[in-house]
């Protein structure tokens, strides 16, 4: 079975089991809307008040995590859908229940749901638009789930709960905690600004990404660097409980500079990996942006970490010029906003600590640590071209003769190099060898690859 016929498949399975369930119900598709909620509350559902609570789009996943938890502390219920076209759309809830008895327009339909995602390998059914028909406390209530059409310029979803005076603010008071509690951007890594990106589960310009996993070994820095990045960020979040005891402040701030190339996003990465359970917001290029809407979301779902990458491009020092870039304000406003027990961690980087504004490290919970990621000395490049050929039958006299021979390489450097040793290999036809190691180091090292050098961070001169 393809794809397309699947999906099909799958249409007809769920319109099928929504038919008989409001068969079983007692509502029969083309039954008016306002009929089967008038039946369910037992009363004239135009006698009920609307309350409307409503969220913005990339919260319509949690929207009905939330009221499947709620409707299922409360003993459970059913989901109806609701015909009418787009019409439905133009329409509050109060006024489909009203022209539904009237004029029987919009009857009992299937239940129309949209996949989103939930993490990086996960989706959920979620209702894009139905009315929840159970009992809170005791007490018959509708709930209208709908998600607006783009095409009609309604970015955000909503509930509207019919429900008698008092209900629908609680109700919506445990939809508005639940929201936060069972949120599925918990514990995630996520970067904002990417609905666009077909490559990436995305949920209302949030994504998801897998969390990395490496292991010290992966990592090359200075001796007693990485141990110091792993305390402040990893160490003060596994230490909350002991800190706060003590009166310390846990809100923190790590700053790694250096060349580019050097490893200092691929620190980062490490540093990722070792905190399960922590929600990550990354922040890099255009989505800088997005500082203020990223720490509230790291705040709200804490402990969690805000990365902002080449954070030079929105915090240069006023020093530099007599127009402040905006954004900086906006970020030595995100980094105070937060009060100092909050479990938030600021993890910077940049290419030009040089240009950095001096305010970033002058109050604590802003920059707490500054570690520099330099170029790589001789026992790191040994190091490095190492770590890059795992796995491939090249000797340690070889290896030891490329970390000789790259005086002021970076990182990047040698992960290319290990992959033209291979493509010059297979261009060969055979397994990777020094001789191949050899040939791709000095057409790396020629003068015509300068250039080259210089995109992969290298720092020579002369």
């Amino acid at each position: 079975m393809d794809e397309q016929t699947s999906r099909v498949a799958d249409a007809v399975a769920t319109y099928l089991e929504e038919v008989v369930h409001a068969a079983r119900q007692g509502r029969r598709p083309g039954t008016p809307i306002g009929a089967a909620i008038g039946d369910h509350l037992g009363l004239d559902p135009a006698e009920l008040a609307v309350v409307t609570h409503r969220v913005d789009r990339h919260q319509h996943v949690n929207l009905d995590v939330a009221l499947e938890v709620l409707v299922a502390q409360h003993g459970g219920g059913s989901v109806i859908g609701v015909g009418g076209g787009d019409q439905r759309h133009h329409v509050s809830f109060g006024d489909l229940i009203h022209q539904s008895v009237m004029w029987a327009q919009f009857p009992v339909a299937a239940v129309e749901r949209v996949s989103l995602p939930t993490g990086p390998d996960s989706q959920r059914e979620a209702v894009a638009f139905g009315v929840h028909l159970f009992r809170y406390d005791g007490v018959p209530v509708a709930v209208l789930e709908s998600v607006g059409e783009q095409r009609f310029g309604e970015a955000g979803a909503m509930l509207q709960v019919a429900a008698p005076e008092g209900v629908a603010q609680a109700l919506l008071g445990d939809v508005r905690r639940l929201v936060v509690e069972r949120s599925v951007f918990r514990g995630q890594i996520l970067t904002l600004g990417t609905a666009d990106d077909a490559y990436q589960p995305s949920v209302g310009g949030i994504g998801f990404n897998p969390r990395p996993r490496l292991s010290p070994t992966d990592v090359v820095l200075p001796d007693g660097a990485l141990d110091r990045v792993e305390r402040h960020v990893v160490g003060t979040a596994r230490h909350r409980d002991r800190l706060r005891a003590a009166g310390q402040h846990l809100k923190r701030g790590l700053l790694l500079y250096g060349p580019p190339g050097t490893g200092k996003t691929h620190t980062v990465r490490y540093l990722l990996g070792l905190l399960d359970g922590v929600t990550v917001v990354i922040l890099s290029g255009t989505s800088l942006r997005f500082i203020g809407p990223a720490t509230e979301l790291a705040r709200a779902l804490q402990p969690g970490v805000v990365v902002l990458e080449d954070v030079d491009l929105i915090a240069e020092s006023r020093d530099l010029s007599p127009d402040a870039q905006p954004l900086l304000f906006t970020v030595l406003e995100a980094m105070d906003g937060l009060e100092g027990d909050t479990d938030v961690a600021f993890v910077l980087t940049t290419n030009r600590a040089d240009l950095l504004e001096p305010a970033l490290a002058q109050r604590p919970g802003r920059v707490d640590l500054a570690v520099e990621v330099p170029l790589p000395d001789g026992a790191a490049r040994r190091a490095l071209a190492g770590l890059y050929a795992r796995g491939l039958p090249l000797s340690g006299p070889a290896l030891d003769e490329a970390g000789r021979r790259t005086t002021g390489m970076t990182a990047s450097f040698f992960k290319e190099l290990v992959r033209r040793t291979v493509l010059v290999a297979a261009e060969a036809g055979h397994a990777a060898s020094d001789a191949d190691l050899s040939a791709a180091l000095d057409e790396l090292l020629d003068d015509r690859e300068r250039l080259t050098r210089s995109l992969l961070g290298s720092a020579e001169t002369g």
